[in-house]
């Protein structure tokens, strides 16, 4: 903190300096022009001293964005020539503005970061991503004041020495342009007179170049990327879509619809994890365990209590019948009724533009095509614990046949995971008589949620009988005759944990491998790597939902599928780059968790600034009605203003009334209008507007008010 004060410090002085002795004075064209015989003399009599010397000033007029460094310029080329004159000032100049990108970073850049570093991340993307070219492009172009570009590039991620060789390069045709006018310093009335009509032109075409460089650049990389293939003359399609779940249906429908030929390969079960394995049985389980729930809490309701009587065979029948009944949604002969070709079978892409299909019958069929989208989905991760294999395990792909085997639930059941699969399930199964145990190893459970939120969830789901292990490492599983155990470990003490049944719900991964990426060169992290458009390193390769992350909900799955179709097919006249920026999701189990943008944690953790807006249901007229009290609206926004930054929700219906705070945060829509907008009476949606009735509240106009009082005293005399 010394260090900045003393730098201001020396800045400031030094440019109150400048304009206190009046120095600027020397730095004008009249003026130059008078001392320019006198100059060229000490200039003939100490060559070496007077280049040092200016180049020591020039340097010290552009650290400190004094004005001047114009006519600087044309003294270079008055007193050194073109050549000496465009050295001294290329060199010069580039340091300076080095010098100035410093003092900005030193000063600004981590405060601004720290405060704006949501808003600046695309920038910050960008300036990794092509800094380079940006700043050339501005060096280039002299209607940009270059010392607001050497302040601002400080503040970006952009490396120092990047910095130094772009501005050297990208400022020397300027540099010429201005040393050449000076040395015919006597023909010249004033700067505008440098910057001609034609100049400027020159200047504008000198802009587009770096442009056009950049699409010949783009164009001999994908040379380069396709060198080693053999482009076939004609496709059979134009685009092939790998995957039937959300995003495979959604890339194929759109591409349908425009009247592309459009093949879709599925290996499995159309729908892929959601319909099959994930969103529409585990919200049938959680219906009707809720419905038990409520059944031995009916004494809430003015009923009376019991133990509900049920045939979990009969439950688990519903799961399937549910599934069942959505089914046709994502058919196969939907789809074909579309115009989409749908193939049964196993693809795998053996180069850019052909897919080998495998079909189930075993026949094979290979395809040409001018696009393909990746869209295999994830599966559930399975911790290689020690054991696993011996005592058996079930993940939310297996448990739905495996229970629906059993007559009742299993009576010893182990969760491990306490993320949002995890805790559902675990209090679907608990409700529905299952005596559970939930292993999480941090801390506490829905970690990426507020402390607050976590311990609601966890406090919800110990009413329900759960014994909630956080802070728990799973080490092994040992079979002792027909005992199958789950040892954890917990502040080192170990301990055991009798189950009939474990279900592994600690993640998913992105299914990667068997579809030709490997070979083909496709970079693969814990994802596909794609870029903003959702290319991979073959630009007429996609990926898109739970195979390219980064979020693996249904939702955001087919909100990509979008970009990665009409980039794909419509790519040649113009991409649109995949925006994050809104992205909402739940956590269905009761009371529901409910969440879009930021939350406190996530706005400390960034630096973000904030202020909190609460409205507490036990007071919302509806949820009285339905004894269903417990939970909140939370509203992040910016202080002092009603735009909002995040918002979570924590009760019955959570998820249905965070979507008036998605259209409102997608189409910049702050609290006011919410507050300005009718709701029905009485309903749970009512507590949106008395949230945003808490932040009118907190900043009402209390000097307005005042006044309002006064007016009011005066009218009753």
């Amino acid at each position: 903190m010394i260090k900045k004060v003393l730098l201001i410090l020396i800045v400031l002085g030094s440019m109150v300096g400048f304009f206190v002795f009046d120095l600027d004075q020397y730095l004008t064209l009249e003026s130059l022009k008078q001392s320019q015989g006198d100059f060229a003399a000490l200039n003939a009599e100490s060559p070496w001293l007077v280049a040092a010397s200016f180049f020591m000033v020039y340097i010290i007029v552009i650290a400190l964005s004094l004005p001047g460094a114009a006519i600087m310029t044309l003294a270079a080329g008055a007193l050194f020539g073109l050549v000496i004159g465009t050295l001294l000032v290329s060199f010069a100049s580039s340091i300076g503005a080095t010098l100035a990108f410093l003092v900005s970073r030193f000063l600004l850049h981590d405060t601004v970061q720290r405060r704006f570093g949501d808003k600046l991340k695309a920038i910050n993307d960008g300036i990794a991503k092509d800094g380079a070219f940006y700043l050339f492009t501005l060096r280039l172009v002299p209607v940009f004041p270059f010392f607001l570009i050497n302040l601002l590039m400080g503040l970006t991620p952009l490396r120092a020495a990047t910095f130094y060789w772009v501005s050297q390069v990208g400022m020397l045709a300027g540099t010429l342009v201005y040393v050449n006018a000076g040395t015919q310093l006597a023909n010249i009335d004033s700067l505008a007179g440098i910057l001609s009509p034609g100049l400027l032109l020159s200047f504008a075409l000198l802009g587009i170049f770096p442009i056009l460089a950049k699409k010949i650049a783009q164009y001999f990389q994908k040379r380069r990327v396709y060198a080693r293939w053999s482009k076939p003359t004609s496709y059979d399609r134009n685009l092939i879509v790998i995957g039937g779940g959300a995003a495979g249906l959604v890339s194929s429908y759109i591409a349908a619809a425009v009247k592309a030929k459009v093949t879709l390969v599925e290996a499995h079960k159309m729908g892929g994890d959601c319909l099959n394995y994930g969103c529409v049985p585990s919200k049938a389980i959680i219906k009707s365990a809720k419905l038990a729930h409520q059944l031995r809490h009916a004494d809430r309701y003015g009923l009376e209590k019991g133990t509900p009587r049920f045939s979990f065979k009969a439950v688990m029948d519903r799961v399937h019948d549910v599934i069942r009944a959505v089914e046709p949604h994502d058919s196969v002969e939907r789809y074909t009724k579309l115009g989409v070709e749908v193939l049964q079978g196993y693809a795998k892409v053996v180069d850019p533009w052909t897919v080998e299909i495998t079909l189930n019958d075993g026949s094979i069929q290979r395809l040409t095509t001018r696009n393909i989208i990746i869209a295999s989905g994830a599966r559930p991760f399975v911790p290689p614990l020690p054991g696993i294999e011996e005592v058996g395990y079930l993940t939310s792909d297996t448990l739905w046949e495996e229970f629906a085997k059993l007559d009742e639930p299993p009576k010893r059941l182990v969760v491990l995971g306490g993320g949002p699969i995890g805790c559902e399930l675990a209090q679907s199964f608990a409700r529905l008589g299952s005596q559970t145990t939930q292993v999480e190893m941090a801390p506490r459970i829905m970690i990426r949620e507020d402390e607050e939120v976590s311990a609601l969830a966890q406090s919800a789901l110990e009413e329900d009988g759960i014994t909630v292990l956080t802070g728990h490492k799973a080490l092994r599983c040992e079979l002792d005759g027909n005992r199958k155990i789950l040892v954890v470990e917990s502040e080192g003490e170990e301990k055991d944990i009798e189950f009939d049944a474990l279900l592994c719900a600690v993640g998913r991964v992105a299914r990667l491998t068997g579809y030709g990426l490997e070979e083909l060169g496709v970079p693969t992290e814990r994802t596909v790597v794609t870029n903003e458009y959702l290319e991979t390193l073959y630009p007429n390769i996609f990926a898109a939902g739970d195979v390219a992350g980064p979020y693996q909900f249904t939702h955001t799955a087919a909100h990509m599928a979008w970009y990665a179709s009409v980039n794909a097919l419509f790519g040649s006249f113009k991409r649109f780059k995949v925006d994050y920026s809104v992205v909402p999701w739940a956590t269905f189990i009761d009371p529901e968790v409910a969440r879009v943008g930021l939350n406190e944690q996530e706005a400390k953790e960034k630096g973000v600034a904030y202020e909190v807006t609460r409205y507490d249901l036990d007071d919302l007229d509806r949820a009285i009605a339905d004894s269903e009290t417990k939970g909140f609206v939370k509203v992040l926004t910016v202080p002092g203003k009603d735009k909002i930054l995040g918002v979570t929700i924590v009760g019955a219906h959570a998820a249905e009334m965070l979507s008036e705070y998605v259209l409102a945060m997608k189409h910049g829509l702050g609290l006011n209008k919410i507050l300005g907008t009718i709701h029905t009476y009485p309903t749970v949606s009512e507590a949106n507007k008395y949230a945003a009735g808490e932040w009118k509240r907190a900043h009402a106009p209390d000097k307005l008010l005042a006044l309002s009082e006064r007016y009011h005293t005066w009218k009753r005399g």
